[in-house]
Order: structure tokens, then sequence, then C-alpha cells
């Protein structure tokens, strides 16, 4: 087709749309100016959307309490990590029911509120104080502290008072009825002997509790890094075993001391000495005639092959302790044999002192026993260097109930089979009958029962 027809199409196209187009404005401005006009409408303007005053995402991210900011429609504008971690949020929303309507009062009568937020139940449980307050017209603050580990403090104080004062409530009420005992027998030579010598066990058995509870308070009171001294680990082992040895000797337990010796701690000698102490006491206690009692200590090498660590073992051939039992054995005023304990002099606090004077000394506390075959306490604690700076302590200072035995000590402990062990009194009988007499039983059985 010639080039000259081809332009003279389509400009005559491009002529015929420019006229329609013209056509379709000219038509649409005729319909608008025929429409009438409201004179009273008012052109509607989306109003600008609030935002927190400038700053506040930088503070709440350098907070180390929960803090959250509520907006208009009661949506999650800015939480930080914390707040994030206690779950408190989720999304946009608040999670707790409770505080959400904290927030609605909040934001009607502008005023601080506080409140008490319990997250969850049992031991896990999360305590947090909170306080909601407004922030600017719009906007609401939440701010939360975690005070749970203050009130498993409390709780464990109101624990510790409740079983000090039962602890020592009984003991004393055995003596009372002890002496009163005494006095209705003063004509029985047999029975002032027999209720003197309980009246003895038991002012003793009042004496340790007082000093156990004392050594307890020092313990959570002091810390024994803060002025350490170079401890001897002879010397300790050694101090621990002359504690104990009139009273293996009297009950036929053979304590021998063995494994390295020269080996130094950084530390409280005498925290560690009753710590030891208190371990070789139980192995004598809870073992028979003919038992031994081995006291060691080995030297630990760390990747470097110098001594990182040391290791203090306590192990007999006693009557062992029961599966169920020794997750709960560090527990204060916990006993496995309540009556072998009592007759005995036990206080339940023995080795919660030990596992204090562990934790104190940045160590490790394990345990090892069966049944009938005995028990192992181990101590590791970090090893002193006089020429070298203290090693870094270990991140946790735990106590491992149950697991593999430890390392033999040096002198093997041969087990032996557990022996009885109740313990049986005899009533006092009247010099001219050999029955008790109507007057004494009474206080007899009430002596007896105290002493029990």
């Amino acid at each position: 087709m010639n080039p000259g027809v081809v332009a003279v199409i389509g400009a005559s196209a491009g002529l015929v749309v420019g006229i329609l187009l013209t056509l379709l404005v000219l038509r649409l401005r005729r319909a608008a100016a025929e429409q009438p006009v409201d004179p009273t409408r008012v052109p509607v303007l989306e109003p600008p959307r609030p935002t927190p005053p400038a700053g506040t995402t930088e503070v709440l991210a350098v907070l180390r309490s929960c803090a959250v900011i509520i907006g208009p429609d009661e949506e999650v504008v800015d939480a930080n990590g914390p707040a994030r971690r206690h779950r408190l949020v989720r999304g946009t929303r608040m999670v707790n029911e409770e505080l959400a309507r904290e927030v609605g009062v909040v934001r009607t009568d502008r005023r601080a509120r506080e409140l008490d937020l319990v997250l969850g139940t049992g031991p896990g449980a999360v305590h947090l104080a909170t306080r909601v307050l407004p922030l600017g017209a719009d906007f609401v603050l939440v701010l939360a502290e975690d005070r749970s580990a203050e009130y498993r403090v409390d709780e464990t104080r109101r624990d510790f008072v409740a079983n000090v004062s039962h602890e020592l409530k009984t003991p004393i009420g055995a003596v009372a009825l002890l002496a009163e005992a005494l006095e209705g027998a003063s004509d029985d030579p047999d029975a002032v002997r027999r209720f003197a010598g309980r009246l003895t066990v038991e002012s003793r058995r009042l004496t340790t509790l007082v000093g156990q509870i004392i050594d307890l308070s020092r313990l959570q009171a002091d810390d024994p890094l803060l002025e350490p001294e170079v401890v001897p680990v002879d010397r300790v082992l050694a101090s621990a075993v002359d504690a104990s040895r009139v009273e293996a000797d009297r009950r036929g337990v053979t304590l021998t001391v063995a494994g390295t010796t020269g080996l130094q701690l950084l530390g409280s000698e005498r925290q560690l000495t009753t710590a030891v102490g208190n371990l070789v006491e139980n192995a004598v206690v809870y073992s028979d005639s003919g038992a031994r009692v081995v006291v060691a200590a080995r030297a630990v090498p760390g990747s470097s092959g110098q001594t990182d660590a040391v290791e203090l073992t306590v192990s007999d051939n006693g009557i062992g302790i029961p599966a169920a039992d020794q997750q709960r054995i560090f527990e204060r005023f916990y006993r496995v044999d309540y009556a072998r304990s009592r007759d005995n002099g036990g206080t339940g606090l023995g080795l919660s002192i030990v596992k204090h004077v562990v934790a104190a000394h940045h160590g490790r506390l394990s345990l090892w026993s069966q049944l009938g075959r005995g028990s192992t306490f181990t101590l590791r604690l970090p090893a002193h260097h006089p020429d070298q700076p203290q090693p870094a302590p270990e991140a946790a200072a735990d106590v491992t109930p149950v697991g593999t035995p430890p390392a033999a000590p040096a002198a093997p402990v041969t087990p032996t089979p557990a022996g009885p062990v109740g313990v049986t009194r005899d009533p006092v009988p009247d010099r001219s009958t050999g029955a008790p007499t109507s007057s004494r039983r009474s206080r007899t059985a009430r002596a007896q029962e105290a002493t029990r």
C-alpha cells in the first residue's frame, strides 16, 4: 500500500478517537453541573494515627523488666524482649485477662494501678510485680518485675522457721517429760539411770541442732571466697576423721584416710572441715559393726595436665540409701530412717550443710548409693595453685543425687549386708511386783513416747 494512504488512514483514526473522548468529558461535566450541591457537606479527612512518645522503643529495649505499650484500640504497640519471654503478649494482644482488664481501668480513670500476677502453678510459677500507668493521652504502659526468686526465698524461710520450731519443740518436750519421769521415779535407781541416759541424749541432740542451725545461718550469710584462705586438704580430712574416731571405735567401724596428699583448696577451712565431718559422721552412724569408712582425696587433671580440681570422697559399706530418697536427702530436716536418725541424735541438717558448703566453694556434690552395699559422697572442688591464678570456678554448684559410681578410693570398701535397725525400750518395773506401777506408768509411757 502507498505510504501516503497509510498516513491518511492513521490520522483519520486518531481524529475520530479524540472527538469521542472530548464528547465524553463534556457529558460528564454537564452531569456534574446539573447535580444539586449540599451546602452542609464537609469533606471527611482521615485523622493522623497517634504514636507513642519519641524514644520509648529505645527505652523499652534496655529495660530488664517486662515493658508493654498498649495503644488506643487495646492493641500492643510495642513490647520488649522480657515481656515476650514471659509470654505477656501474643502478636498484638495481651495474653493475661486480668492484666488486660487493669489496662482498661487505667485507660478510663487515668490513674496508675499495681497488682501481683502469678503465671503458672507449682514450683515453677512466675511472680510478677506489675504496675500499669497512663502514657500520654492515648497509650497505657505496663511494667512488670520478676520477683519469683524473692518469693522462693521467702517461702524457704517460712518453711525453715516452721521446721526449726517443730524440731526444737520435740527435744524440749522430751526433756520436760523425762525430767518429770525422773522426779516420779526418784525411788527407783534403775529408772533414774535409764531416764537420765535418755535425758543426756536429748540434751546433746538439742545442742547439736542449735549448733547446726547456727552453722547453716552463717553459711547463708558468709561467702568463703570473699576473703579465702589456702586450705590443706590433708588437714581437713584428718580433722574430720578425728571428730568421729571415738564414735567409730565404740561402734566397731574402721576409719581410713587414703588417696593423694599435699593437695590444696581455696576457701574456708572451717566450712570444708564441717562438710567432710558431717559426711564421715553419717557414714559411721549408718554403718554396722565391722563396717569400713574410707575418706580419700584425688587430684583431677585438666586439659593442660595440671591439677584442675580436687575430689574428696567419703565411702562406706553401710546400709545404703533407697533410690526414692536420694533425690531428697539434701533437703533441710529430711531423714531417710527417722527412727534410727533420732536414736543416733540426727537432726536432718547435716547433708544440707554439706550442700551449702560445696555451693559456696563453686563445687559439685554427687552421690552413689545402693541398699545393702553402702554409699559414696563425692565433693569436687576447684584446686588451688600457689604459683598460678585461681582457675575459673565451675559454672554450676549443683547436687547430682544419682548416677554412675565415682572413681574408687585408694582403699576399696568391701560391701557387707546391713543389719537390723530397730530399737526397743523396756518399761520401768515396779520394785515389788516386777510390773509397771499404775502411778508411774503414765509418766514412763509419756517419757518413752517423747524419746521415740
